[in-house]
């Protein structure tokens, strides 16, 4: 096709030769009339009509496939796209990850951003291995989807793309070329089609219908007609059909080659070719016009579209007004703007207008349209703020528009009430774009406005420079700042400017040159922090000048504690102490000296993470011995705080220390229990504790707290018989808990009789009184160890007479309360109990309950007991409990007559494939492979993937590799059966065992079956090989080590750098098994003990078993402990790392133990070795980084995670929240509501949930913060109609049982009372748990009517439900059923369970199907009425 564009002769175009060309049709393929109609690309003929109405349809047409034609060949890249680094494994689903991005971007606003774009993109190649459908994606993004990019920008970004994706070995086929033809359309690219065409047929890529009708769209978007028919013969002879989008384009490319008659006789031919004109060549040919400034035709043309019957949408008009607008003919737009309907979808197709009118340098014209925008979206009815305009303003602040034009548009904006602060929204768009000159030109208007400008105002043009240690660049912004009279404060000069300097003293000089003047109070707080973490010495001589003057501590706090930290000078550290304590100067807000010093010396201890406590300790004890030696002393309330910390540190030592610094008055005294801080041994404890006690009875005071206490120590210290005595000497004054006390004590020592006298004692004292059930379950269990079964029995049937609660960990100690029972009283022992247990209705019968029973009869070897106590259970409970055991012991006895029965009576409860699979499982337990075999080929037996899961977990976790092999070789044939998951089973026994060998003996296997296997296979297989130094067969991605290959010189197994005396294989394999399964039952610190054992005997594990050691390790709280096995690791296993799960439990590790920093350095390193990163890790983080104070450090981790392709689904607010409760930690209230109320006054405002900020100060019961923030939520509410803040506050008050400060907020903010979607929320969640329904009676109490009853009611009956509360629920039906409230089927279903578990009939029929099945029904009906009421 090229050479015959190159040497054929140019076609005259004849309308009478397209009369006669077959196979027509008037629409073009779906893709023709989607994207490519978004304004501000030229239509060029190619139709861009979106045929649905509204924005909302277009999801049915998102990224389509080629538009015409097959694709020319199969993309022959899957495997590779399979590899990908890292965390990008999950390539798959990146692809849908992406495609929802964009799509949910363009049915929003019609349009998607270069930042997203460039995110995906970014993304994308990251994988290394891009497949033809991202790159297509990609590529179909670059055109009039980007309304806020250049059209030469976006040609740019797409080569870039092509380029850069076919480097990394992505494919194209037709359906590339084509995108790329669509994008060349609409962003007006000049290109030869010819040298197009040659480009294709040189990659072997033959063109399409759709190809060739783009190039004949292109030649007439340059009004080439000669070349449009060139391309139109050699379609007719292949015998192509000739869409509408190919006269639309004929239509364009007449026009643009000055013949506008033969333009509009493009109708009438296709009239005669059976095509009535649609609305896209009606577009076409008002473009046509427009392009001309021929209003008149216009007009005409816009009748006879009228007259056809054919109606022109709102965006098909605004295509016409850009034509006009492009063509320099703006007096047109007003008269075309009035003809738009504002039909629905009309807000986000108007904003791309705007865009793209200011991208082409039309933004008056773009105003014009703005300012036709719907007057609902400014009038400020709907209570917010109005803001109309953001995204106007942004556009032109991006596209460099003429400041003083943009100061016009923010002034008509504000007269005109449709936005209130359009100035301060331009500056802020400004800043963020770090334009300086046009930022200083705005803050000068706003400053002419009579506006305040703010230090922080310019912190985004320092950041910039700061970052690149531009010098010039900050003085000059600061001379700016003197310019516009403002001052920067203490945070600009410590974080924003000071930092670009090298040290304070060349500050001070460049300020000093520049002309500042450095008398500031900002200046010389900024100069206190840099002095502070730089020279204690050097700062107490700056402080101790009585000249220095008056600065509040809570202004360089921060700064202080780090120089504490860092600095040895602990005489410095005394005096600056003493100075804070004694004077006035460093204390504000009417608070003493001595109590702010005091609160910094808690702070001081609290940023002190346990390593550093211990590794200063002397250095501490020191700086608190000289404390005490200056006569400072702290309050009772702060000495705690203290102590509590360093108790959890484990210094002992230095306690006393501390505790000696507390002044006389708040020594403890009577009622405390702290005495001598000194005595810390319970020895000392016990002996003051019954000082405390004969001092009381002396005084003749109640002493029952301190008896209690003094018995808890006691038991503490295992000394039943001086407890006993106590309780003897004492026995008036012996509380029911003492007496519970006792009696488990007496349990656990296996003291029957005296737990028996003890609970006869109580009940004598008070009948009533009943002890929680694990203390009834601790003595049923020590009664029946001694055969006393009916005395345990009479206590079970106590426990149902006083209504002991029984709880889930009750269920537990039941469980294994019978359990004992078989050892030492069998069967009759063990049924006598179980029967007791169910028929009191203790506890729901279930196997695991029933299962002690079946192990009683098998450890007598009585199988037919077993079996029939097993067809008991199923019979009385529906439960058949350890089924499995009992046939494998038939299976071993060869009881052929008893197998029969049990399989008869499995098949007759369960069904014939049940008992197939458990007689399978039989045989294969005991080696009876050949029947297995027989088993598994039944005819019409299927997969079962749970029972087969089961059993291969039971292999892997008992080394059982020949019985899982054998289970996985009888299953070949096994119908619906994954092969791939079985071959998984093999190799993930072979990973815990570091058995190489059979690994590749299970690939070659694979291939022999011709099993396809999953990516996480390949990198399992490969991880093992690797780890052996053996090489890969297969290119797979690499998780842990990819760098082992390369870093491990090749060795054989006997390498000379192997330990001389290398273990055996199965020494090994026991030493692994061993070391997994103590990290599985979490005893990790057992596992680490054996694991230094084997190291020291040379024994080298697999990767596997070593970071199962670390993360259990990890979750145990012992980083120093996983920090030794990293250690010991990577000396033994070349290239080894953590995987993501250690990683992230490390990074909340350090978290738990206020390491924030530290916890952001793994950050940062493992998202340079592109792992990511989970949603619990980023959360902690970040909490942990607020609870210091570290303000910085959170918006570093913000950075990161805006930078991080893959996403984590982070809260909104948890940036927000956390940078509140910094600035909170570090004093700064005022920060902290500024940078909320920024979130909750902003125009693109949801009303985000503040709730943890609200939870975290009331916790720390911080009065002025709390005073602050609930004065900004009150604010927030009366001047700003936002009521979310107020709601949080409200409701958290509830939540921690404040309920008179609730009602104290609800009357100073009436407005929370009818925040519906809030309270309802709110009910939802109580109504989650159990134990709850106190609270929501409190808010119904505060607001009766805030919900319907048909809402309210079934919340109310799930919570009786929950608490198991039958005599409420009845009441709460009987109110529903007089106040003529429907009851929903899920409620009944709910009483009716209630009534049963009661063993009581329900008054109605309870409904049949399950409690999801009605769920799902409500949900269904919540989701029509919100339909319908949009709608």
């Amino acid at each position: 096709m090229a050479a015959l564009l190159r040497s054929a002769r140019l076609l005259k175009f004849s309308p009478s030769g397209l009369l006669q060309i077959t196979g027509t049709k008037r629409n073009g393929p779906p893709l023709s009339r989607l994207y490519s109609g978004a304004i501000g690309g030229r239509r060029a003929g190619v139709s861009s009509r979106q045929i649905s109405t509204g924005l909302e349809n277009a999801s049915r047409h998102v990224w389509p496939y080629a538009a015409g034609g097959m694709r020319g060949f199969a993309v022959a890249t899957e495997l590779r796209d399979e590899a990908s680094l890292g965390v990008r494994s999950k390539q798959a689903q990146q692809f849908d990850w992406a495609l929802a991005k964009l799509d949910s971007s363009v049915r929003r606003t019609g349009r998607i951003t270069k930042t997203l774009l460039l995110r995906i993109f970014h993304d994308i190649c990251r994988t290394g291995y891009p497949s033809g459908n991202q790159a297509l994606l990609l590529l179909r993004s670059c055109g009039s989807l980007l309304p806020e990019m250049p059209l030469e920008e976006r040609s740019e970004l797409a080569h870039r793309i092509w380029e850069k994706l076919q480097e990394l070995g992505a494919s194209y086929d037709v359906s590339h070329y084509n995108a790329l033809l669509k994008v060349y359309l609409q962003n007006e690219f000049k290109f030869s089609p010819t040298e197009f065409l040659a480009k294709m047929e040189a990659a072997n890529v033959p063109p399409n219908r759709v190809t060739y009708q783009r190039l004949i769209a292109a030649y007439c978007q340059n009004g080439d007609i000669e070349g449009a028919s060139t391309i139109l013969g050699f379609m007719k002879s292949k015998d192509l059909p000739i869409t509408e989008a190919v006269f639309n384009s004929l239509v364009t490319g007449h026009a643009r080659a000055g013949d506008i008659e033969s333009a509009k006789n493009i109708l009438t031919v296709m009239q005669g070719a059976g095509i009535e004109p649609g609305p896209d060549t009606y577009v076409s040919l008002l473009s046509a016009y427009a392009e001309k400034g021929d209003l008149d035709n216009i007009k005409k043309t816009l009748e006879a579209v009228e007259s056809a019957d054919c109606s022109l949408m709102d965006r098909d008009i605004m295509q016409v007004i850009f034509s006009l607008a492009k063509a320099g003919h703006q007096q047109h737009v007003p008269e075309m703007a009035e003809r738009m309907r504002h039909e629905r979808g009309y807000v986000p197709d108007a904003m791309n207008l705007c865009l793209s009118l200011i991208t082409h340098g039309q933004e008056d014209t773009g105003f014009h349209v703005l300012r036709t925008f719907p007057t609902l979206q400014a009038d400020g009815l709907d209570g917010d703020t109005p803001s109309l305009g953001n995204f106007f303003l942004r556009h032109c602040v991006s596209m460099d528009t003429p400041v003083e034009k943009i100061g016009q548009y923010c002034k008509e904006l504000q007269d005109s009430n449709l936005h209130a602060a359009p100035l301060h929204f331009t500056l802020s768009c400004a800043l963020e774009a770090k334009k300086n000159g046009t930022s200083f030109e705005l803050m000068k208007m706003l400053k002419e406005q009579d506006s305040p400008i703010r230090p922080h105002y310019f912190w985004p043009l320092l950041t910039g420079h700061v970052k690149d240690g531009n010098t010039a660049g900050v003085l000059e912004v600061v001379k700016g700042m003197q310019e516009l009279g403002v001052s920067p404060d203490v945070d600009t000069f410590s974080n924003y400017i000071l930092p670009v300097f090298p040290n304070i003293d060349a500050a001070r000089q460049a300020l000093q040159d520049a002309g500042f003047s450095l008398e500031s109070e900002g200046f010389m707080s900024s100069e206190v922090r840099a002095v502070a973490v730089s020279s204690l010495a050097e700062l107490y001589t700056m402080l101790s000048d009585p000249s220095f003057p008056p600065l509040d501590l809570s202004v360089f706090r921060g700064s202080l504690i780090l120089g504490f930290r860092k600095s040895s000078d602990v005489e410095s550290m005394v005096k600056i102490t003493e100075l804070l304590y004694n004077e006035e100067r460093f204390s504000k807000g009417g608070s003493r000296p001595s109590e702010a010093a005091a609160f910094f010396l808690y702070n001081l201890i609290d940023n002190m993470p346990e390593n550093e406590v211990q590794a200063q300790e002397e250095k501490l004890r020191k700086f608190f011995s000289q404390l005490k030696a200056q006569n400072i002393t702290i309050s009772g309330n702060i000495c705690r705080g203290i102590r509590n910390l360093l108790d959890s540190y484990h210094v002992p030592e230095l306690i006393k220390d501390v505790m000696t610094l507390v002044g006389p008055k708040d020594q403890p005294s009577n009622g405390s229990v702290l005495a001598d801080p000194r005595v810390t041994a319970i020895e000392g404890k016990v002996f003051l504790l019954e000082k405390k006690l004969a001092e009381l009875k002396a005084e003749n005071k109640p002493i029952g707290a301190v008896l209690k206490q003094a018995i808890l120590t006691l038991c503490a210290e295992e000394n039943l018989e001086r407890a006993l005595e106590l309780k003897q000497q004492h026995e008036e004054e012996m509380t029911a808990a003492g007496y519970a006390t006792l009696i488990n004590f007496c349990c656990r020592h296996d003291n029957v009789e005296e737990a028996l006298s003890l609970k006869r004692e109580l009940s004598r004292k008070d009948s009533s009184i009943a002890l929680d059930a694990s203390k009834y379950i601790a003595m049923v269990k020590a009664l029946s160890k001694h055969g006393r079964v009916e005395e345990a029995v009479d206590l079970l049937k106590e426990m149902k007479e006083k209504e002991v609660a029984v709880n889930d960990v009750n269920v537990t100690m039941l469980f294994h309360m019978l359990n004992a029972a078989v050892a030492k009283g069998g069967p009759a022992t063990v049924r006598r109990l179980q029967d007791t247990i169910f028929t009191l209705g203790l506890a729901k019968p279930t196997a695991n309950l029933c299962s002690p029973l079946i192990t009683a009869y098998l450890d007598s070897e009585d199988l037919l007991g077993a079996l029939e106590a097993a067809i008991d259970c199923q019979k009385r409970y529906r439960c058949l409990p350890r089924i499995h055991d009992i046939i494998v012991g038939m299976v071993e006895k060869g009881d052929t007559e008893l197998l029969q029965k049990a399989m008869d009576f499995v098949s007759q409860e369960r069904g014939e494939m049940t008992m197939l699979y458990d007689l399978f499982f039989a045989f294969m337990q005991t080696g009876r492979y050949r029947e297995a075999r027989k088993i598994i080929e039944t005819p019409g037996l299927r997969a079962r993937p749970g029972r087969l899961q089961w059993y291969a977990e039971k292999c892997i976790t008992g080394n059982q590799l020949e019985a899982l092999e054998q289970m996985v070789d009888v299953t070949a044939k096994l119908f619906e059966c994954d092969r791939d998951e079985m071959y998984s089973y093999i190799l993930r026994l072979c990973k815990e065992t570091n058995n190489w060998q059979k690994a590749e003996a299970v690939w070659t296997k694979m291939q022999e079956e011709n099993v396809i296997p999953r990516e996480r296979t390949l990198r399992m297989l490969a991880d093992i090989l690797k780890s052996n130094g053996q090489e890969v067969p297969f290119e797979v991605p690499e998780v842990w080590y990819e760098q082992a290959a390369t870093t491990e010189p090749a060795k054989s197994p006997k390498s000379a750098s192997a330990p001389p005396t290398a273990p055996a294989v199965n020494f090994v394999t026991d030493y692994q098994l061993r070391l997994l399964a103590l990290c599985k039952k979490g005893k990790a610190k057992e596992a680490y003990g054996m694991l230094k054992e084997a190291d020291k005997k040379g024994v080298v594990l697999g990767p596997a078993p070593y970071d199962h050691l670390i993360r259990s390790l990890l979750a145990a709280g012992r980083m120093e402990d996983a920090m030794d096995v990293r250690d010991i690791a990577a000396s033994r296993v070349p290239g080894f790392q953590l995987s993501d799960i250690a990683t992230n439990l490390l990074i909340i590790t350090h978290c738990k133990k206020g390491q924030g920093k530290d916890g952001l350095a793994i950050l940062k390193s493992m998202l340079q070795a592109d792992h990511v990163p989970s949603y619990l890790s980023i959360t902690r983080l970040v909490q942990a980084l607020g609870s210091h104070g570290d303000v910085t450090g959170i918006q570093e981790v913000e950075s990161l995670m805006k930078g991080l392709g893959t996403p984590l689904n982070l809260s909104s607010m948890l940036f927000v929240n956390n940078t509140a409760m910094a600035h909170i930690k570090n004093g700064d209230l005022e920060s902290a509501v500024e940078i909320l109320e920024a979130v909750y006054t902003s125009p693109d405002s949801t009303g985000p949930s503040m709730s943890y900020v609200f939870r975290r100060i009331l916790e720390d019961d911080n009065e002025k913060a709390i005073d602050k923030l609930s004065a900004m939520a009150e604010r927030l509410a009366n001047h700003f109609a936002c009521y979310r803040p107020a709601s949080d506050l409200f409701l958290q008050l509830l939540e921690m049982d404040k309920v008179e400060d609730a009602k104290f907020m609800l009357a100073r903010c009436n407005a929370v009372a009818e925040q519906k979607d809030a309270l309802v929320s709110y009910l939802a969640r109580k109504a989650q748990s159990p134990g709850q329904l106190g609270k929501i009676k409190v808010l119904l109490s505060l607001i009766p009517d805030f919900t319907e009853k048909e809402v309210l009611y079934p919340y109310l009956m799930k919570c009786h439900d929950l608490d198991k509360d039958l005599a409420s629920a009845k009441a709460l039906y009987e109110q529903m059923q007089k106040e003529g409230v429907k009851v929903d089927d899920l409620s009944l279903k709910r009483l009716a369970v209630l009534y049963r578990d009661a063993g009581e009939m329900a008054p109605f029929l309870e409904p049949p199907e399950s409690f999801k099945f009605y769920a799902d029904k409500l949900k269904e009906r919540a989701a029509k009425a919100q339909t319908t009421a949009e709608e």
